[in-house]
């Protein structure tokens, strides 16, 4: 039988970083509410959390990359509210917002959880922030915390490595 590795749920003991959009902020802290109770109720504890507000998604893969290269997060969890308009920006921005997060996860050894909503409409934003079709940040940060342990049953690499792709 193979060995198989596979992550929990668990955050005793793992230290999270936020970060999270002001932008749209009506909906980006609903996700936040939703990120730190799935942290609470997986036992991260307060201590261990630590929000990072940044003015819009845009924002977000800067931020994530220096928390990430910091070494002192086992997670990072990106929360914001892309709402698409009348013009080609929503495109712009979720593309680069994306691509930059993912950039990250490729580049350090620190598990990230995306919880960065792409909506046609306030409503749809509304449904994935805790209505309807539940809460995104909680989603994310339980993405998380079920990498995090998963790095932890691969080993870390030595300082100054990058994960292999």
């Amino acid at each position: 039988m193979p060995k198989i590795y596979e992550g929990s749920y668990e955050g005793q003991g793992l230290k999270v970083a936020v970060v999270v959009s002001r932008f749209n902020n009506f909906v980006s802290e609903r996700l936040l509410e939703g990120a730190l109770d799935a942290l609470g109720r997986h036992n991260v504890r307060d201590a261990d959390i630590a929000v990072f507000r940044v003015p819009g998604s845009f924002e977000l893969p800067a931020v994530t990359r220096k928390l990430a290269a910091s070494g002192g997060f086992d997670a990072i969890v990106c929360l914001g509210t892309l709402i698409r308009g009348g013009t080609s920006h929503f495109d712009l921005i979720s593309a680069e917002v994306f691509k930059g997060v993912a950039a990250v996860t490729m580049d350090h050894p620190v598990a990230v959880g995306m919880g960065v909503i792409t909506a046609d409409s306030l409503e749809q934003a509304i449904e994935r922030g805790g209505s309807k079709m539940g809460n995104k940040g909680f989603d994310a940060a339980l993405s998380a915390l079920e990498m995090a342990n998963l790095y932890r049953q691969m080993g870390k690499p030595k300082k100054g490595q990058k994960r292999s792709r």
